[in-house]
């Protein structure tokens, strides 16, 4: 990992909630001057969506498993390790964009599901943000993580995360509730072997749990607010953190281990910004003895 042009990653899984983390760190950015270069996860899939219905209409005739996005099949994972290589060792690289709703699709004048050309990352950033599938990866034949300087892991319970897709595919996206149910049996094979192991090599996690019945994510009406939620925030290593000054800032917050504090879900991005902004202006402080 490079201290002059470093790496911020946020992980996760599709429905996870990595968007919400993305703007807090957006907002964290502007107020304390960093100039980011925005890499999206989703601009690293290898195929259209259009591309994708196909492959995997193809190989279920054949009765086989179709690819998914959680897996190396349907990426472009060397690509992405060498824009984090390239971007640590000399701040360039080459990014594209993923059209994802009519919003994006009207600003880039692109269809739905399709990637803008690749271009040239800005010149003169201070960090690259990542946020996406494949931030923490580490398989055999790529290495995403150790380019990162700081690893983010969001991570809500399986039933809270499938409830979060399901809403958002069936409403955002038009997808029906047996076609998301599809989607999530057919990638969880490459959910086990590539997404969650992840998260044990995340500098920080960030959990939500549910206090509310989510037993059957299939029939769920409605997705948990954070008010009806607790956050597991678990540090990889906890030296260094004031966790009694968490304690204080952050009402009805409490340790469960060493390394883990709770917190009710409303007061999420309260936490982050306390324990994310530190983090930045270290990276930033350590970047300026380097240039």
């Amino acid at each position: 990992m490079s201290m002059k042009h470093p790496i911020i990653a946020v992980t996760g899984s599709s429905g996870a909630g990595t968007t919400t983390v993305k703007h807090t760190f957006e907002a964290i950015f502007h107020r304390e001057n960093v100039n980011a270069a925005i890499v999206e996860g989703d601009s690293f899939h290898r195929f259209t969506r259009a591309e994708m219905k196909v492959l995997i209409e193809d190989a279920e005739r054949e009765g086989k498993r179709g690819i998914s996005h959680f897996g190396p099949e349907a990426n472009l994972l060397p690509e992405l390790e060498s824009l984090f290589r390239a971007y640590g060792e000399a701040a360039t690289g080459r990014r594209r964009f993923y059209i994802h709703n009519e919003a994006e699709a009207m600003r880039w004048n692109l269809p739905m599901g399709t990637f803008t050309e690749w271009e040239d990352l800005p010149v003169g950033t201070d960090c690259l943000f990542y946020e996406g599938l494949h931030g923490a990866l580490v398989t055999e034949d790529v290495d995403v993580a150790r380019h990162v300087n700081l690893l983010i892991g969001v991570v809500p319970t399986i039933n809270l995360e499938w409830i979060q897709k399901l809403h958002r595919d069936t409403k955002l996206r038009g997808y029906t509730a047996e076609a998301v149910q599809d989607t999530i049996l057919r990638r969880m094979h490459d959910y086990v072997h590539y997404i969650v192991p992840q998260f044990a090599g995340t500098h920080i996690n960030f959990q939500r749990v549910p206090v509310v019945d989510t037993s059957n994510p299939f029939i769920a009406r409605d997705v948990p607010t954070q008010d009806e939620s607790m956050v597991v925030i678990r540090f990889k290593d906890p030296r260094g953190v004031d966790f009694p000054y968490l304690l204080r800032m952050i009402h009805d917050a409490f340790m469960s281990r060493a390394n883990t504090i709770v917190i009710p879900g409303g007061k999420l991005d309260l936490a982050m910004q306390l324990i994310l902004t530190p983090l930045i202006w270290k990276l930033m402080e350590r970047r300026r003895q380097w240039v």
